[in-house]
């Protein structure tokens, strides 16, 4: 039967081009990402995750109905659409929208003006995502706006990519890019950009690209409606029917991948013959053998028959979103598409509620609901459907909605235990399902189907059904809904860690003065259990019963014995905690007397329990830059070079370069066990096995080579763990397959055997590795230098505070570009290797050792760098060198592009660290000694380890101790080694002190800024704690900085205002804090070559690498500054001509490391030597030319000199002097955030930064750095959990468990000011770093945070029954809000209650 129904070939519109592809060519499992990428020219979408959690492959997917004449789009996930869904849709990637030959699209023209992109890989998704809003907007009845704006809100414009992630630019830049589309924005609030300079009075929106309403591109080609109608009117003539969303259609002659804008009305001229041999008594459509699109149940049924009766694995698909989240194991050998059959995605209004497809989309049902609440048929059932509406705009991300059915997500809570909130507000909401088995159709409640055995292949979800819920008119009763989640991160994009949704009558009952629910709908999930539940108990305890303290405490301690997370469950007393803060909220609107959360609400006919919600708040920023002519085109915010190609997708990075012939892919084999000997490795019986082609191991590497992937100048790191895993996540071997998605699954296959026999028990925590005394050592001459005498400091205090620990956990990179490289082998065992790296250099000097070849035998070359933060430095080595052997061996090309999960396994991240600090301090404030004890987790190779603690002791060393000592181990653990970090050491050594300096606070009762003050540096000390780096009296600015800061913040006005603030509100609390930042830099050696070609343009090779800082940028403008005294106009015009050239280790030696934020002024320090040896040279001629006639262009100039064989390329290896080997920075944050004591979410109300930059080389850039370093400092301190299982290996190894802050995270008003501190001696035109140490800054909201939860705790002082004072606790790295919540109590609901519930006995008696 499927055979017979199998069609021949898939037709779409990629950008306008038509592709048609043979059956026989292509794997059902194929994602339309993989498509793109391998079989077409476009190379915008990324594969960021392959999860649909970070946005990066988002493109724009449009379809047509030749019954409505109509065409629908949307943005979706490429990496989870799968290429067969698509048949005869138009597909749009961010090349689609403009590109550099044709122009570009205004959204790529002010994503780079508004300095909106750094590394660029996630810039092409957020242009989609930008774009489809746009789309989405302007295809709406709205009025239409003034020309040049779309009809987006700014509202809408901040959600726009809320799905979308940015390691980078910390979001705000790209908000500002959104918003300039929106019809109600205000110009002037935008934030810096190139189309209008700070202070103009009235920016006009003509100073923006234009924009053309509905987008200005055509979604949906002309040539493809053609055909659609074509082959529809054909079928109907020939009597073959054809359903919606099911096109037929001949096979074209070419039976490989073709494309161009040709038509089929050639092949439909042959007649009907060949369409009569696809009509089939189950009219289904099948691709290749393993492809199938029923187009009713009943063939639907047939199908699953006739697979059953063979051998043949099945997975059934709608939008296959759940791979995101359960990824496959295996593939299958047929793919079932539900999504044609019209009953599973048809709505049907009736009077008693609404009927809803299971194919239909989440998207589509809040369209539904919001229709339907705002219909006049279903007035009384309006607060139902708007809130549920609501809380499903906050499930996933708008591209996974628009894929992802409702029904796939409630079989997935069924099914798999997924932690929906679909399936909970939907159970609250009261709805019943339709299921459908071969033999019968049943109707049933939520609540009975989640309780089912879990759903297989034999039995359809056909709908589901959402009654209307009416209040009792007889009764006067009013209905009531809510719905709850506590997640991390508001706007969703993040599963819950609990939810709830409540749903009942309510009317006041006049004898009693109180009121009482009745008809309750209780129901809660996500929290550690099998499904979502309703809490039957308390719906019967509660019902007829007077809402009182009583009452509710008594709801709260049945709850508390209803929801049980399962064993295991992650945070499991916090989830109970939140479900019993999620039931005081709606009940506490009822209750007389009680301090209800969030806003007040008022009685209406429909009862309305509005929470507060901070995730409604909008955006705001301002930034100040002092723009600086002195040095132009050096000192003015030009626009990053090469945006526009990023934008575009045009811009290459390694994994976009097209695979040479016969190239293979690779995927590591790594080990799970943290100390074992490897016996042997096989693989499971699969179909995914037979995919492999060879494993390559430790014996593949040649006789004269060595098992190394990886080196610093402390040791070796080995690439493979051969014969014994020294730690869980160590590469064994690698699988080699034909293609990366072939290679990744093969990987899934593995099976180890291991033998942990005469092994020592494995090192995983840094208090085994104290026991065992497992350290690495420390050279002397990197050991920090201790200041004073700590017993003398100590003698002289007033008080003391000893031994106090405070633990900071791991950051892991995430980088959008995940690990990779591509090695092609050349001649006479030579090896070209393209690797995303920030260190080319030494990446050259292990691959060569590992293959054991002349280091020249090697050339690496890096172009541009999908984010760095130092986790492409030395841990990008073992990928380049596994590449480069697997490509020895086989002698073709290799590929490897790590996938997300093995790439946060494997790479490791920030040094985890434990202190405790001892500090003695005066009555005042002034603290006289302080001393710590310091373990530092290495990991289980030394990689840079001995400079942390140097680099902690300078972060700590901002505030003047007195007697400084300290006591620093580095452990050596079978833990992934850890490697430097965007301010490595800095921030964990900064957020100590600013822990010690709150404690010392907090015993004194007294402002925080206050004991800060006291224990700043004079300058006289300044020289003491940071000898040689202190610079000049006049460039000590800390004083000034913070003075201002505290100022402009209004600080001492906001104090007052978060005390009376957390006075009012008992479930809210605030806080607030301020701290200064001093950033030891440290510029480094770097080479450098300009070179002038005869037409007069400019080619520049640098050592540094282009990660997304701006590097290339600072150098381009440093050229035309240079070479600009030599051009007629100045620098006028020169600017365009210069080309920054990609790293090659063989072209520019001595590249070195990129990293350190000095990369950028060495760079621009050796493009300058060089451009005065042009000069130099260049002089003589532009003398003579100017005697014989007056003034010279430079193409006149470069042209004689040509002519004269003057040497117009100049190499420079530009080496730091005495005086400019390291400097000092400063700068200091401010931060204010609230924290709901009930869930312990956090929210970043305000930031203000002021940093000093010296002479800023590019504000827009520094600017950039600056924000983006400050938001990965958050990332840090506040949300990523960097976790492990028992063995050491990580689990948080994707985007579903690690999450990075995203636009909804950050500060809701965030303002930053760069000061201009004038001239630096020994400074690159007296410029100063800004990659890293804004990242420091960024513990002024770990700070605030510790402020709100002492405020909390001291609200709670007694409930909690704390022993010592509740302002004196530990809040360690990160403080997610799991830890807030924990931190201000799990029970404070139940003793409040208690508390009122004595005093209304009390009032009785």
């Amino acid at each position: 039967m499927a055979e017979d129904a199998r069609l021949e070939s898939l037709v779409l519109a990629l950008n306008g081009q038509r592709y048609e592809v043979a059956g026989c060519d292509i794997d059902p499992s194929t994602t339309l990402l993989e498509f793109i990428r391998t079989r077409t020219p476009f190379r915008g979408p990324k594969l960021g995750c392959g999860e649909g959690g970070c946005g990066a492959c988002v493109v724009l997917i449009a379809k047509y109905s030749p019954a409505t004449d109509e065409v629908t789009s949307f943005s979706a996930n490429s990496c989870l659409t799968l290429i067969y869904s698509l048949n005869f849709c138009s597909v749009i990637t961010t090349e689609g929208l403009g590109n550099a030959r044709d122009g570009f699209h205004s959204i790529h023209k002010r994503m780079s003006g508004f300095h909106a992109s750094q590394c660029g890989f996630c810039t092409p998704g957020m242009c989609m995502s930008i774009f489809s809003s746009l789309v989405t907007a302007d295809n709406s009845e709205r009025q239409k706006p003034t020309d040049g704006f779309s009809k987006l809100t700014v509202s809408e414009a901040e959600n726009a990519f809320s799905g979308n992630l940015c390691r980078c630019t910390g979001y705000r830049p790209i908000v500002d890019a959104c918003k300039s589309f929106a019809s109600d924005v205000d110009l002037e609030d935008l934030g810096l950009n190139i189309f209008w300079k700070k202070g103009n009075k009235k920016p006009d929106v003509s100073k923006l690209p234009s924009y053309t309403l509905g987008g200005g591109i055509c979604i949906f080609p002309e040539f493809l409606m053609s055909e659609i109608k074509s082959l529809k009117d054909h079928a109907d003539n020939v009597n073959i029917p054809v359903s919606k969303g099911n096109h037929c259609h001949p096979r074209l002659s070419s039976n490989t991948l073709c494309c161009g804008i040709c038509s089929l009305l050639d092949c439909l001229k042959s007649g009907s013959k060949s369409l009569r041999n696809h009509k089939t008594d189950v009219n289904t459509t099948a691709y290749k053998k393993g492809w199938y699109r029923p187009t009713s149940i009943t063939q639907y049924f047939k199908l699953i028959n006739s697979i059953q009766s063979s051998d043949s694995s099945v997975k059934v698909v709608v939008g296959n979103t759940s791979a995101g989240v359960y990824k496959d194991q295996d593939f299958y050998n047929k793919y079932i598409d539900i999504g044609g059959i019209p009953e599973l995605s048809s709505i049907i209004r009736k009077p008693e509620g609404i009927q809803i497809g299971a194919a239909t989309t989440i998207s589509r049902c809040i369209e539904t609901l919001v229709q339907e609440s705002k219909s006049m048929c279903s007035p009384n059932g309006s607060d139902v459907f708007r809130k549920l509406a609501e809380h499903l705009s906050k499930v996933a991300s708008p591209f996974v909605r628009n894929t992802a059915s409702i029904g796939g997500n409630i079989v997935l809570a069924q099914k798999y235990q997924f932690p929906s909130d679909v399936a909970t507000i939907l159970l609250g909401a009261g709805s019943t399902v339709c299921l459908q088995s071969v033999v019968e159709r049943q109707h049933i409640t939520l609540e009975e189907f989640l309780e089912q055995p879990p759903l297989n292949t034999t039995t359809l979800l056909i709908s589901i059904f959402v009654p209307h819920w009416i209040s009792d008119p007889h009764t006067e009763t009013s209905l009531v809904f809510q719905t709850y989640r506590a997640a991390s991160r508001p706007l969703g994009n993040a599963v819950s860690y609990v939810n709830s949704a409540f749903l009942g009558h309510v009317f006041f009952e006049g004898s009693s003065g109180k009121f009482v629910l009745s008809n309750l709908h209780l129901a809660f999930g996500a929290y550690g259990t099998e499904h979502a539940i309703k809490a039957r108990k308390v719906e019967k305890f509660l019902i007829g019963k007077s809402l009182t303290a009583s009452s509710v405490l008594g709801a709260i301690q049945l709850l508390r014995e209803t929801i049980v997370p399962m064993k295991g469950t992650l945070h499991a007393e916090y989830r109970v905690s939140v479900a019993v803060g999620f039931l005081f909220s709606f009940l506490s609107s009822f209750a007389k007397g009680m301090a209800v959360p969030g806003k007040p609400v008022t009685i209406s006919s429909t009862y309305s329990v509005d929470t507060h919600d901070n995730s409604e708040l909008s955006l705001s920023s301002h930034q100040e830059t002092i723009s600086d002519d002195e040095y132009k085109p050096i000192g003015e915010p030009t626009k990053k070079y090469g945006v526009e190609l990023q934008a575009s997708g045009e811009a290459a990075y390694v994994d976009d370069i097209p695979a040479p012939k016969n190239c293979l892919h690779g995927e590591f084999i790594y080990s799970t066990q943290p100390l074992a000997y490897v016996k042997n490795i096989k693989f499971k019986s699969s179909l995914a096995s037979e995919k492999i082609i060879t494993v390559v191991s430790a014996k593949d590497i040649p006789r004269n080579g060595q098992n190394i992937g990886s080196m610093t100048r402390f040791g070796d790191e080995s690439l493979f763990g051969d014969p014994i895993a020294e730690y869980a996540g160590q590469a064994l071997g690698v699988i080699i397959a034909e293609t990366q998605r072939y290679a990744d699954m093969a990987a899934k296959q593995v099976v180890v055997e291991y033998d942990m026999a005469d092994l020592n028990t494995p090192i995983l925590t840094m208090e085994q590795a104290v026991q065992n005394n497992s350290y690495f050592d420390v050279p002397a001459v990197l050991y920090p230098k201790q200041i004073g005498d700590f017993s003398k400091g100590m003698a002289e205090a007033d008080h003391k505070i000893l031994s106090t620990e405070v633990k900071l956990a791991s950051q892991y990179y995430f980088y959008m570009e995940t690990q990779t490289a591509l090695a092609i082998p050349d001649e006479n065992d030579t090896m070209v290797v393209y690797s995303s790296s920030q260190y080319p250099e030494l990446a050259q000097t292990v691959i060569a050792r590992c293959l054991g070849v002349p280091f020249g035998n090697v050339r690496v070359i890096t172009r541009r760098v999908g984010g760095g933060f130092g986790g492409k430095g030395y841990r990008s080595f073992p990928v380049a060198t596994a590449a480069a052997l697997c490509a020895y061996k086989l002698k073709c090309p290799v590929k490897m592009y790590l996938n997300r999960n093995t790439d946060m396994l494997m790479v490791g991240g920030r040094h985890p660290m434990k202190a405790h600090y001892s500090v003695g301090f005066k009555s005042d404030g002034k603290i006289t000694g302080l001393h710590l004890d310091l373990l530092i987790d290495a990991g289980i190779s030394v990689d840079l380890s001995p400079i942390i603690p140097s680099s902690v002791i300078s972060g700590l060393k901002k505030y003047n101790w007195g007697a400084l000592s300290f006591d620093i181990k580095l452990c050596k653990t079978n833990n992934t080694s850890k490697s430097t970090m965007r301010a490595p050491g800095e921030t964990q050594g900064s957020l100590i002190a600013e822990t010690v300096i709150e404690h010392v606070a907090s015993v004194l009762s007294v402002d925080a800024n206050y004991v800060r003050e006291k224990n700043f540096h004079t300058y006289d000390s300044l020289v003491l704690y940071f000898p040689g780096s202190a610079g000049e009296a006049s460039t000590y600015t800390l004083h000034s900085i913070f003075d201002r800061l505290t100022l402009t913040s209004s600080y001492l006005n906001r104090v007052d205002l978060i005390q009376q603030f957390n006075s009012c509100n008992k479930w809210l609390k605030r806080g607030i804090s301020c701290v200064p930042l001093i950033y030891s830099v440290a510029p480094r050696p770097a080479p450098g070559r300009v070179s002038v070609l005869n037409d007069g343009s400019i080619v520049v090779d640098v050592g540094g690498i282009e990660i997304g800082q701006g590097l290339w940028t600072k150098v381009q403008q440093m050229t035309a500054f240079a070479l600009g005294q030599l051009w007629p106009e100045g620098c006028e015009g020169l600017l365009e001509r210069v080309r920054i050239v990609q790293a090659d280790t063989l072209n520019l030696i001595q590249g070195g490391v990129t990293g350190g934020s000095s990369s950028s002024e060495s760079s621009c320090a050796a493009t300058l030597q060089a451009c005065k040896m042009l000069i130099s040279r260049l002089n003589p001629v532009m003398n003579k030319l100017r005697l014989e006639s007056g003034t010279v262009s430079w193409d006149n100039l470069i042209a004689q000199a040509s002519k004269e064989n003057v040497n117009l390329s100049a190499s420079v290896y530009w080496v730091p002097d005495n005086g400019s080997n390291s400097y000092l920075t400063y700068g200091a944050g401010l931060s204010e955030v609230e924290i709901d004591l009930l869930t312990g979410a956090i929210t970043i109300l305000r930031s203000d930064l002021v940093y000093d930059c010296g002479k800023s080389l590019n504000p827009a850039v520094d600017l950039g750095q600056i924000e983006g370093s400050f938001i990965q400092g958050i990332g840090f301190f506040i949300h990523e959990e960097h976790q492990t299982n028992s063995d050491g290996l990580v689990v948080s190894n994707s985007t579903w468990d690690y999450k990075i802050p995203s636009v909804d995270t950050i500060p809701k008003q965030f303002n930053v000011e760069l000061l201009n501190t004038g001239y630096h001696k020994n400074r690159v035109l007296s410029s100063k770093a800004s990659g890293e140490p804004a990242v420091v800054l960024a513990s002024s909201v770990h700070c605030a945070l510790r402020e709100a939860i002492g405020a909390a705790r001291k609200e709670f002082a007694d409930s909690t029954r704390q022993k010592s004072s509740p302002l004196t606790f530990q809040l360690n790295v990160p403080s997610p809000m799991t830890l807030v919540k924990e931190l201000c109590g799990f029970d404070i609901v139940d003793k409040y209650l208690e508390n009122l519930s004595t005093h209304e006995f009390a009032n009785e008696a």
